[in-house]
């Protein structure tokens, strides 16, 4: 029995804690089940993961997978399954050995990489540092450094066409030398350097509006701590800034090794990727879609596209796992 005068102890269930300190009186079954699904939950889950799962392994990964088995095998892609010839690595021998625009493709989009990756990328990362500064009328030069982005890489190419032309392009009436006009695309010394250019004014706002987003992020607390310290602004974006867009970095390496690698319409729009202007990505498309019908060997240089493809991925992406671990 309690004492006169006094209350005896009333003990609650609690879940949580309210928004004035104290504790919110959540009751035993609603806690229960909150912590469980309905049926119409589970429903509503399973359709929108279930349709994103399909889509992804219809779309995505059925093809990667088809693409390496028929890289072993030898089919004109008319007959039925039943016609497909079984290989082996024949392909990749042929490959390797036999076909002479394999190797100029593959420094080719090696080079392609390393431009986007060591001037494109940069430049766009400068251009963000600026823009973050807020200049005057950086609303204006923002919209306009990112308007390329909208527009398709073959868009691109056939302006470069416009640009460069031997007939009538802008470069060349610029220059007055009508008569002995300066092949800038079909030159295959330079016109892969030109397409290049052409792919990197686009590239180079992309990741301007990425590099954005991260500065915009960054603590202000902490250059302003950078400051007090003595740190010019120099060490204060190498020291302080840049180690935090880490994320950013992640993501415009990835981006820009995608960008690179897939390249196609901008060098097919110009003279279907001949002449100094050979891609893998062109080499699958000829030997798939065109006259050969090699779907087999086609495959095969998929399969080579898609591994260059992950060296890179991976690599950025173990990077960032072992950055996050030593944090």
């Amino acid at each position: 029995m309690s004492r006169p005068g006094r209350t005896a102890p009333v003990r609650r269930r609690t879940a949580r804690r309210g928004h004035g300190g104290g504790r919110q009186e959540v009751p035993r079954g609603v806690r229960r089940w909150g912590r469980r699904f309905t049926r119409r939950d589970v429903a509503v889950l399973g359709v929108l993961l279930g349709t994103t799962v399909l889509l992804d392994v219809l779309v995505v990964w059925g093809p990667a997978l088809a693409s390496v088995g028929l890289s072993f095998t030898s089919w004109d892609g008319i007959g039925g399954i039943g016609d497909i010839r079984w290989v082996g690595g024949d392909n990749y021998a042929h490959l390797v050995e036999d076909y002479p625009a394999f190797w100029p493709a593959v420094r080719h989009n090696l080079l392609w990489v390393a431009f986007l990756g060591l001037l494109a990328t940069p430049f766009g990362l400068l251009l963000a540092v600026l823009v973050d500064r807020g200049v005057r009328f950086s609303r204006f030069y923002q919209s306009v450094l990112y308007l390329p982005v909208v527009l398709s890489l073959a868009v691109v190419g056939f302006m470069a066409q416009l640009l460069l032309g031997t007939d009538q392009g802008v470069v060349n009436t610029l220059r007055g030398n009508r008569n002995d006009p300066v092949d800038w695309l079909g030159d295959s010394r330079v016109n892969l350097w030109m397409m290049m250019l052409a792919a990197s004014w686009r590239h180079t706002g992309y990741v301007m509006i990425l590099y954005l987003a991260g500065l915009k992020a960054v603590d202000p607390a902490l250059k302003e701590a950078a400051a007090i310290d003595g740190a010019n602004e120099r060490q204060t974006f190498l020291r302080v800034t840049f180690p935090t867009l880490r994320p950013v970095n992640v993501i415009v390496g990835v981006i820009t090794v995608i960008e690179a690698l897939r390249a196609f319409d901008i060098v097919y729009a110009v003279n279907k990727g001949r002449n100094g202007l050979e891609l893998l990505s062109v080499l699958i498309t000829d030997n798939i879609v065109g006259e050969a019908s090699r779907i087999g060997f086609g495959s095969a240089i998929a399969v080579v596209l898609l591994g260059v493809s992950l060296v890179f991925v991976v690599t950025f992406l173990v990077q960032e796992l072992r950055g996050a671990r030593e944090k």
